[in-house]
């Protein structure tokens, strides 16, 4: 080949000091949206995800030394996203229990939109291999939201970690099944959540009232 000869596919430069920041951002990024494509952590490589943003893959090693790495960074960064995203949805509500319904649906809205993301985070086997404990909090906001139901007389007195931690597994169950066999004819989660809120935290009958516009 002509030395002269461009190469098929040309990388880019390293980038000028202080924007290496700025890469590793663009690395996450391109691996978060691989891994929703994929569903599975273990058909991903560094050098995959080199050529996604067009550097060499001496760039991607630099800020993750192997695969595991870069799947629990980006893993970490997609959970904070979504705990920012259970956040909304709660303020959006006005009241403990719609607040806890309302913060539960938003599990499976993003399962829904991101059912690879939804495998790797929950069912990968990197969950036995990796230090995961960032997804504690959303074990510990669920029991705070639950508590708040039982701290304003909506649900029974009990202890609320466990509580929390029954609807937590009801919903991923749910959610799971739908990930997994999307061709099944489901009933609507929001409907499951209302009974799951009922039967195992012990909300009124209507968690969430509905409102009406005039049309």
């Amino acid at each position: 080949m002509d030395s002269k000869s461009p190469s098929k596919r040309q990388t880019r430069g390293r980038n000028p000091r202080g924007q290496g920041e700025r890469l590793r951002e663009e690395v996450v990024a391109a691996t978060l949206r691989m891994l929703d494509e994929l569903g599975d952590d273990q058909a991903l490589s560094l050098r995959a995800v080199a050529r996604e943003i067009n550097v060499a893959a001496t760039s991607v090693y630099l800020h993750f030394p192997d695969r595991d790495a870069l799947v629990l960074a980006a893993l970490e960064r997609c959970h904070q996203d979504l705990m920012l995203a259970v956040q909304q949805a709660e303020l959006t509500e006005d009241g403990p229990v719609a607040q806890l319904r309302a913060r539960t649906l938003v599990l499976g809205a993003w399962a829904h939109d991101h059912p690879g993301l939804y495998k790797v985070l929950h069912e990968s086997t990197l969950n036995q291999r990796a230090d995961m404990r960032f997804k504690e909090e959303l074990g510990r906001t669920t029991t705070a939201a639950v508590q708040r139901c039982m701290d304003a007389g909506l649900a029974p007195t009990d202890d609320a970690a466990m509580v929390a931690l029954d609807l937590r597994a009801a919903v991923h169950g749910a959610v799971s099944m739908r990930v997994n066999q999307p061709d099944q004819h489901w009933p609507p989660l929001e409907d499951q959540v209302d009974r799951f809120l009922r039967k195992l935290v012990g909300t009124p009958p209507d968690p969430a009232p509905r409102t009406t516009t005039a049309g």
